[in-house]
């Protein structure tokens, strides 16, 4: 008795040394594991004391602020005020903008080759355009304006289509951006594969409007994979009012933190809040929303957060070279000039046999020589295979 007692005080007392450090270690290797992942929301807002008022509602659970307002973004003063601001709060930023305004705002090269020497490696780059892939499928073309228009004019076939977008897009905003060393995102929801061609760092893969999530998870993080780059994710709209086609019915808290965790889980770099219109103190989000984005920070910052199984893409479904399908259903458009194809059923049928098979460890990526992706995956299905 008087051994086991000695025994039970000799464990005890080494528990007390020890465990102390054994906590703190976890605790840096845990904050270690976060620190490359950003959990932010976007300001949508015109008007300085929305961003701060915004900033001190998620400070405590984000660590990541995109500007995402044209007015702010080419208004100096209130961009280095809500970006400073942002900054104290000890959170990484970004700044959003349609195009580089290059003479009436002589200010913004200056300021783009500074940004990084004010702000360090908290200021993360340009979110440049919008959705340009979902637009190209949508409208026929990437963005608007006489130049856009006649750029698919007589466009020949899938290969003339993806070299024309792919090229089109590195214009001279893009070229400012990387000359001032900095990164280039944006978000969209289809052709991440060609977006990352024309040269963007990181895609946000948009999760809502009724898209099947995992497959588009796989889309984005296929084309990330292969073509080694960041891959995120943008928590937007449910789904179309019915009503009205100019409006969304947003996500509710529990909806919202479930794409969290997904995106998380699937190995997202970036986990973002879209945020507009602001017509509200804090625009369209609501306690329940803020309620979610805490609850989802407090589980991947958790000791437990293991708890969250990490789910990479063990398995490819290759798409053919060039084949720049919209692949929101069946019927969507190629590159926004034809029609779906002969192919087209085919393609859908298998993608989501597999889809069905392995969810989210599948990864959707494209046959293109410039990548080699036999080693990334423990299995590979060719879009024509008969082996489903």
């Amino acid at each position: 008795m008087k051994l086991i007692s000695l025994f039970l005080l000799i464990t005890l007392a080494i528990s007390f040394v020890y465990l102390p450090t054994i906590l703190f270690y976890y605790q840096l290797e845990n904050e270690a594991s976060n620190e490359k992942f950003f959990f932010g929301v976007s300001f949508g807002g015109n008007a300085t004391s929305q961003a701060k008022l915004l900033i001190d509602k998620v400070k405590g659970y984000t660590n990541f602020f995109l500007i995402n307002n044209w007015d702010v973004s080419t208004n100096e003063t209130a961009l280095n005020e809500i970006s400073q601001y942002a900054v104290d709060a000890n959170l990484h930023i970004m700044v959003y903008y349609d195009f580089i305004p290059h003479q009436s705002y002589l200010w913004l090269q200056p300021w783009l080759d500074t940004a990084k020497e004010r702000w360090g490696n908290k200021f993360l780059g340009v979110y440049l355009y919008d959705e340009p892939g979902g637009k190209q499928i949508d409208s026929g073309q990437w963005r608007s304006g006489p130049t856009a228009e006649k750029l698919f004019v007589n466009v020949s076939d899938y290969s003339d289509a993806a070299n024309r977008f792919t090229t089109a897009i590195p214009s001279t905003d893009m070229q400012v951006v990387k000359n001032s060393s900095l990164s280039v995102f944006t978000s969209d929801f289809a052709l991440y594969w060609f977006d990352y061609l024309a040269g963007y760092d990181t895609v946000f893969v948009e999760l809502g409007w009724d898209h099947n999530r995992t497959q588009h998870i796989a889309l984005g993080r296929g084309a990330a994979n292969v073509q080694e780059k960041d891959w995120g994710a943008i928590i937007v709209w449910k789904s179309q009012d019915p009503e009205d086609e100019d409006k969304g019915v947003y996500k509710t808290g529990p909806e919202m933190l479930q794409d969290m965790l997904v995106a998380y889980q699937a190995g997202a770099k970036y986990v973002i809040v879209f945020n507009y219109p602001y017509d509200q103190p804090f625009g369209i989000l609501e306690e329940e929303h803020f309620a979610a984005m805490e609850t989802f920070w407090n589980k991947i910052r958790s000791p437990k957060q293991n708890l969250l199984e990490r789910i990479d893409g063990e398995v490819a479904f290759v798409l053919p070279k060039d084949y720049g399908w919209g692949m929101r259903h069946l019927n969507d458009r190629m590159w926004g000039v034809w029609p779906p194809d002969d192919l087209s059923p085919l393609i859908w049928n298998n993608m989501n046999k597999l889809i069905d098979r392995y969810g989210l460890k599948l990864d959707i990526i494209y046959d293109d020589a410039r990548f080699s992706f036999e080693q990334k995956y423990s299995k590979i299905y060719l879009w024509n295979a008969t082996d489903y």
